[in-house]
């Protein structure tokens, strides 16, 4: 029987995954005729696999996605315009994390922006990079609450080194001073150095008139819309099931 203090040691380390492949080893005779250096690259090659597979589960809870299944292999396309799956598979694939790009998903409710930004998100999590998914009409109360607690500053430090910022639900609602002034931060943090995804049914030329404040407006613009891939998306809404087809994702919005 393998010796019950080294599988103890192997845990203590942390090194689960060598651990489990040791035991897996011990029940596989034909390893026997393997050199050492053959079956300790197995088990290193095992406990790599084991450890990028729990640092993508807690990446991808830390992103708290609105669709956390949703998958970039899994976009469908059918009936959307402004769209398609060779340019959103081929921005997925590309650099647009490591340059800091913007990426706004614009179009009317139901027409699958939220589900297409969380599957972009999501393939950033299996790439190891972190994200968050924000809902700006709620981000003034968690705002509120933020300062008043003093976590405020913490947080946006957090969030600056956040890969990926999903902001959804762009423009709607209304913003107070303090909110309006908060975002502009976040936004600041992120010009140019991470990348953030927007969901929007307002179009950008209204953008202004929401902000409220025309320098703070031109200010977030300014750090937006210069590297921002742009898609306006057009069809029928998704939510729940088509005529005569079944829902395919994106679903929901």
């Amino acid at each position: 029987m393998l010796d019950n203090a080294t599988m103890a040691n192997l845990n203590a380390l942390k090194l689960l995954g060598f651990a489990r492949g040791l035991q897996e080893q011990r029940g596989q005779p034909e390893l026997v005729a393997m050199t050492f250096d053959e079956r300790l690259a197995l088990l290193v090659d095992r406990e790599m696999n084991t450890r990028a597979d729990r640092k993508r589960s807690r990446l991808l809870q830390r992103a708290r996605l609105k669709f956390p299944s949703a998958c970039i292999e899994d976009a469908d396309f059918t009936d959307i315009r402004g769209l398609d799956r060779k340019t959103f598979t081929g921005l997925a694939l590309s650099g647009w994390i490591e340059r800091g790009d913007t990426i706004l998903f614009g179009g009317a409710t139901g027409v699958g922006k939220t589900w297409l930004g969380c599957a972009l998100a999501q393939y950033a999590c299996r790439r190891g990079h972190g994200a968050l998914h924000l809902r700006v009409p709620r981000l003034a109360e968690e705002l509120r609450v933020l300062h008043a607690s003093g976590a405020f500053r913490n947080w946006l430090a957090d969030l600056a080194r956040t890969d990926v910022l999903v902001l959804d639900d762009w423009g709607t609602g209304s913003l107070d001073a303090s909110t309006r002034a908060d975002l502009l931060e976040v936004v600041d943090d992120r010009a140019g150095q991470r990348a953030t995804i927007i969901t929007h049914q307002l179009p950008v030329e209204h953008w202004h008139g929401w902000i409220g404040d025309a320098t703070i407006a031109d200010a977030i613009l300014d750090r937006l819309l210069p590297k921002a891939h742009r898609f306006n998306l057009e069809g029928p809404s998704r939510r729940g099931p088509r005529p005569g087809k079944s829902a395919k994702a994106p679903a929901k919005d």
